[in-house]
């Protein structure tokens, strides 16, 4: 471990064993206590790398689909550092939706947007402009791009249909149109969707709730998305919840962390105070992060990539 690992590790640990607004049961073994803090170490290095990429000159290399070098998080911040906010906005929807596997990586969002190395590249504004055609292409290419490389583990149950209401094209179609419902752009969307309001909690809160019109966007999807949009800084946002409604693995994780048999809105509302006594950069996400991996194996530490 590295020291600042170490420095972490303490720093956090002591925090939570300070706690007193609520009992924390589920840590009371020091064999939990190491390796949930452990996880949450972990979790906490994984915002820390989106933000340290944002705040990185970012080669341009890294936004060419046919190059092996392809990140589409890395193009994100690109795409913002130059001022086209509407292809980071755009990268970072085709990474959450399939997400990055294990094996085969970025393959299939690079797959996509090369329009399998072909003519079409499928941009923002290519596909903006004429989304029925992307929606043609993908069900044309169903089979090469299954063939090109697959979907990460928390996207393990998209589809690639292109015409039916949950798949790809569901799910690219209704994006775009929730975008340009009121605009354009992403930037004048989202100035429209948050109005007056400039609480950063309370202005994740909105587009959460608005993002529930995106096809195949589930409560995991809703939040990964907002929360690497408001990691690049592409929108003001910090998550205000771990939003434990539909939630499995954060769900029974965070019961057995604070005992008892307490209701989700319950959950969220333990979680927001341990959050804040926590103190961490999208503690939120961290605590989601950690719990639901912690909660895999709560007294033997194992590293989860991703």
């Amino acid at each position: 471990m590295r020291k600042k690992d170490i420095a972490e590790y303490n720093s956090i640990k002591q925090k939570l064993q300070n706690y007193t607004i609520k009992t924390l049961p589920g840590i009371v073994s020091a064999v939990n206590l190491d390796c949930f803090t452990w996880q949450m170490v972990d979790s906490v290095k994984r915002v820390k790398y989106v933000t340290t990429i944002r705040d990185k000159n970012i080669s341009q290399i890294c936004t060419n689909p046919n190059n092996n070098a392809f990140d589409p998080i890395k193009a994100a911040s690109y795409y913002k550092s130059i001022g086209n906010i509407d292809e980071a906005f755009w990268l970072v929807f085709l990474a959450i939706h399939f997400g990055k596997n294990k094996k085969t990586k970025w393959a299939l969002v690079r797959a996509v947007y090369s329009g399998l190395s072909n003519s079409v590249k499928w941009n923002w504004q290519t596909v903006k402009n004429n989304p029925k055609a992307f929606q043609q292409w993908l069900h044309i290419n169903k089979d090469s791009l299954k063939k090109a490389g697959s979907v990460g583990n928390h996207r393990k149950y998209i589809s690639l249909n292109a015409l039916g209401n949950s798949g790809t094209g569901a799910a690219v179609l209704s994006y775009v149109d929730w975008v340009t419902s009121q605009g354009g752009t992403h930037q004048v969307f989202f100035q429209n969707l948050f109005g007056a309001e400039t609480n950063a909690k309370k202005k994740f809160n909105i587009a959460y709730k608005s993002m529930s019109q995106v096809r195949s966007f589930g409560r995991m999807g809703k939040f990964d998305y907002l929360t690497m949009i408001g990691k690049l800084q592409l929108v003001d946002i910090v998550p205000d919840s771990v939003y434990m409604v539909g939630a499995t693995g954060p769900y029974s994780g965070a019961k057995f962390l604070f005992g008892g048999n307490p209701s989700r809105i319950e959950l969220n509302n333990f979680l927001s105070d341990l959050e804040i006594h926590l103190g961490l950069d999208f503690g939120m996400q961290v605590l989601e992060d950690a719990i639901c991996n912690w909660n895999k194996n709560r007294s033997k530490y194992v590293y989860f990539g991703g």
